[in-house]
C-alpha cells in the first residue's frame, strides 16, 4: 500500500473506532460486533506500524484510556486516584506465548493466574471503615460517574464488609445473567419497547438510569476481580488478594492456581472457552494475569495497558447447515418477524435450531431462500444469527406474507421503514400487550388491572378487546382464583373512575405508534374531541408544534381502519369521555424552547413543565445554543455550566412565572 492510500485508509478506520467507541461506552448500543471493532483496532495497529510517521496524537491507539469513552456528564464525576486501565487484547495461543516470552525478558520465575473475563460494566466500589460509601464506572479510567445509588440496589454489593477495613477501593465486573436478561427481554417486549441487543448492554444501560428504582428492577449482579488500594492489610498477590476479598464478603471472580507453565496456562484458556455456557453470564474471553504484586510492578505499564497481563478474545463460533423453513411470528407491537429453522447445529456449548431474519430487507440482502446452506453464528455469544448464504440451492427469494397469520388481516409496510406490520388492533398476537399499556398509569390509569390480572382475565375469555374492560362484571371477576368480591369491588371502581378521564389519556392508551404521552397532550389540546382528531387531516396536525409527517401519517393511517373506529365507538358507548378536558393551548410562548434544570421553590418539574407547554413553549431536557431560557433551580448541575458556556439566559422561577403570567 502507498503512503497515501495508507493515510486516507488511517483516517476512515480513526472515524469508525470513534463513532463505535461513542456507540459501546457512551450509549450503550454497539452496532457491530466485538469481533468486528476488534479487526478495526488490529488493521489500524498494524498500518500505524507500517507507516510510523502516520501515527497521529488523537489517534485512539494513542489515546490513554480511550476519551472518547468518557462520561455523559448525565451523573456526578468520580476521579479515580488508582486508574482503573484497560487490557491488551490478544487473539491467538502464539500472541499468548509471546506475552510470556516479554515477562521473562524483565523478571525471572512469573507465576501466571488465569479467570473468565465477563462481558460487562467495570465499576469501583469504596468503603470506608467498612461501609458502602460510593461507587462509580469506569469512564475513560480516569474520571467515571457516580452511580452509588444504583450500586446500592444490586444485592451482591455488600453494604457492610464482614471487617471494618478502613478502606478499601475494589475493581468488578457488573453483570446481567443470561437468566435475569431473558426476563427483562420479555418485559420490554410485552410492554413494546425496544429490547436491550445483549446483556451487556442491558447492564450497562441498566446501571446508569437516573431512577435507581429502574435499575432495581434490572436484576443485576456483581463479581470483584482486583482491589485498586487497601488501607491497613498487606497483600502480596493477586490469589492473596482473592482470598481476603472473599473474606470480607464479596463475591469474587474464581481463577485457577497459580502456574509457571504457560502451557498450562494456554489449556486452561481452552477449557474456559469450552464451559462458556455453563457460566450464568457472558464471558468474550479470558484473562491472563502476573501473580505476583512486587513483579507487576518492575514490569510496570505501558501508555495504555499494564505489562503484566493481556486479554485472550475468543473468536466468535461459526457453522454451515441447512435452512429448512421460515416461520413467521407477530409481535406484540404487529410487526411480523420471520424466524429460520434449520438443521441443529452446536455453537459455543449449545444445540441450536431458529435464528431470527430480522425483516425482508434483510432477507432480500443475504438472498436467503428455503433450502439454502447458510453461515449461522452466536451474536455476542447468546443470539444465533445468520450471517450469509454459502450455497444457496436455486430456490426462490423468500418473501413474507402481506396477511397477519395470527388474524388474517394485511399486513403493510410504511415507507422507509423496515418493518412489516399488521394494523389490526384486536389481533389476537397483540392483545395482551395493547390491553396491559391502555390499562397503564399513564393511559387509563386502572389500579388493579395490571399484566397478571389482565392475563387472567385474557386465560378466561373476559376479555378480547380494550372495551371489554368496560363490560367486566363484578360477580366474575369474584369468582376467580386470587380474587374476592372486595377485589372485585375496587377493580371495579377503578375501571368507572378512569372513564372520566381526558381525551389525551385515552388517546395515548390506544397505542398509536410513534404517538407518546406528550404527543396525546396536544392533539387532544387543538382538537378538543375524539371525533375531530378521527377527521383531521395529516396537514392539520402537522401544525402541532412537535407532531411532524411520521407521526401524522400514524394517527390517520390509525383511523383509516374500520375496526379501530368501531372499537371508538364502543368505547364511547359504554361511557368512555371523548372530550378534552383541557385549557387549549395558548401561542404566548410559542416558539420558545425551555430547560429545566434544579430543584424550583414552589414548583414541580411537571408542573413547571406543564405551565410552559399550555402558552405553546417546548421544553426540552438538554441545553443547546437553540434553548431560549434555562430555568434554574436549587442543586443546579451541568444544564446550568452548559447554559453559561453557551450564552443561553438563565432565569430563576420567578421570571418563569412572570412569563407566564404577563
Amino acid at each position: 500500500m502507498q503512503k497515501e492510500d495508507a493515510a486516507k485508509r488511517l483516517a476512515e478506520l480513526r472515524e469508525q473506532i470513534e463513532y463505535h467507541n461513542m456507540r459501546y461506552h457512551l450509549f450503550d448500543e454497539p452496532e457491530i460486533e466485538d469481533h468486528e471493532y476488534d479487526a478495526l483496532n488490529r488493521e489500524l495497529k498494524a498500518l500505524e506500524a507500517k507507516f510510523p510517521e502516520l501515527v497521529t496524537a488523537d489517534s485512539p491507539t494513542q489515546k490513554v484510556g480511550a476519551k472518547t469513552a468518557g462520561v455523559l456528564n448525565t451523573f456526578e464525576q468520580v476521579e479515580h486516584k488508582v486508574q482503573m486501565a484497560s487490557l491488551q487484547d490478544v487473539f491467538s495461543t502464539d500472541e499468548v506465548r509471546d506475552f510470556d516470552i516479554k515477562v521473562r525478558d524483565t523478571i525471572a520465575s512469573p507465576l501466571y493466574i488465569v479467570e473468565p473475563k465477563i462481558d460487562g460494566l467495570s465499576v469501583s466500589l469504596e468503603y470506608k471503615d467498612g461501609v458502602f460509601f460510593r461507587g462509580s464506572t469506569r469512564g475513560d479510567g480516569f474520571v467515571g460517574e457516580d452511580v452509588t445509588e444504583n450500586l446500592r440496589t444490586i444485592r451482591t454489593v455488600p453494604q457492610k464488609l464482614n471487617t471494618a477495613v478502613p478502606y478499601i477501593e475494589v475493581r468488578g465486573e457488573v453483570y446481567m445473567s443470561r437468566e435475569s436478561f431473558d426476563i427483562v427481554v420479555a418485559q420490554q417486549e410485552l410492554n413494546g419497547e425496544k429490547p436491550f441487543k445483549n446483556p451487556r448492554n442491558a447492564a450497562a444501560g441498566s446501571l446508569r438510569q437516573k431512577d435507581p428504582s429502574i435499575t432495581a428492577k434490572r436484576l443485576l449482579d456483581i463479581l470483584i476481580f482486583n482491589i485498586q488500594q487497601v488501607e491497613g492489610k498487606e497483600i502480596t498477590n493477586h490469589e492473596q488478594s482473592i482470598a481476603y476479598l472473599k473474606e470480607l464478603g464479596f463475591a469474587t471472580i474464581f481463577p485457577d492456581e497459580p502456574t509457571g507453565d504457560i502451557e498450562v496456562i494456554i489449556d486452561r484458556i481452552g477449557k474456559i472457552g469450552d464451559k462458556r455456557e455453563e457460566y450464568p453470564f457472558n464471558i468474550d474471553g479470558a484473562v491472563v494475569k502476573v501473580n505476583d504484586f512486587a513483579q507487576r510492578d518492575e514490569l510496570g505499564s505501558a501508555a495504555k495497558y499494564p505489562k503484566w497481563a493481556v486479554a485472550y478474545k475468543y473468536p466468535p463460533e461459526e457453522k454451515e447447515t441447512t435452512l429448512l423453513a421460515v416461520e413467521i411470528n407477530v409481535g406484540r407491537t404487529g410487526v411480523l418477524t420471520p424466524t429460520a429453522v434449520f438443521e441443529p447445529i452446536t455453537l459455543a456449548g449449545t444445540t441450536v435450531s431458529r435464528a431470527v431474519l430480522h425483516n425482508q430487507d434483510f432477507i432480500n440482502e443475504k438472498q436467503i431462500a428455503i433450502g439454502d446452506t447458510v453461515v449461522v453464528r452466536k451474536a455476542g455469544e447468546i443470539i444465533p444469527e445468520v450471517l450469509s448464504v454459502s450455497k444457496h440451492c436455486g430456490g426462490e427469494i423468500y418473501k413474507i406474507p402481506s396477511v397477519c397469520p395470527s388474524c388474517g388481516h394485511p399486513a403493510t409496510r410504511d415507507g422507509d421503514d423496515a418493518a412489516i406490520r399488521c394494523r389490526n388492533m384486536a389481533c389476537p398476537a397483540q392483545l395482551l400487550r395493547n390491553l396491559i399499556h391502555f390499562a397503564s398509569r399513564d393511559a387509563m390509569d386502572i389500579e388493579g388491572l395490571g399484566q397478571a390480572n389482565i392475563e387472567l382475565f385474557v386465560s378466561e375469555g373476559l376479555i378480547a378487546s380494550q372495551a371489554d374492560i368496560y363490560r367486566l362484571q363484578p360477580e366474575k371477576i369474584a369468582s376467580l382464583e386470587r380474587l374476592g368480591k372486595k377485589s372485585a369491588a375496587n377493580l371495579m371502581a377503578a375501571i368507572e373512575k378512569s372513564k372520566q378521564n381526558d381525551l389525551s389519556r385515552l388517546l395515548f392508551g390506544l397505542g398509536i405508534r410513534n404517538i407518546g404521552q406528550k404527543a396525546a397532550q396536544l392533539i387532544s389540546r387543538k382538537f378538543g374531541s375524539m371525533d375531530a382528531v378521527i377527521t383531521a387531516t395529516a396537514e392539520q396536525l402537522t401544525e402541532i408544534d412537535t407532531v411532524g409527517g411520521v407521526m401524522a401519517a400514524s394517527i390517520c393511517d390509525f383511523f383509516a381502519q374500520p375496526e379501530n373506529v368501531e372499537l371508538i365507538g364502543e368505547l364511547k358507548a359504554l361511557g368512555v369521555n371523548m372530550e378534552s378536558k383541557e385549557a387549549p393551548v395558548s401561542e404566548k410562548l410559542a416558539g420558545l424552547t425551555f430547560v429545566l434544570t434544579g430543584t424550583l421553590p414552589t414548583l414541580s418539574r411537571n408542573e413547571a413543565t406543564a405551565m410552559l407547554e399550555a402558552q405553546g413553549a417546548k421544553v426540552s431536557g438538554s441545553v443547546s445554543k437553540k434553548t431560549s431560557y434555562v430555568v434554574a433551580g436549587e442543586d443546579a448541575g451541568s444544564k446550568l455550566a452548559k447554559a453559561k458556556s453557551l450564552g443561553v439566559p438563565v432565569i430563576d422561577e420567578a421570571k418563569l412565572l412572570e412569563l407566564i403570567n404577563s
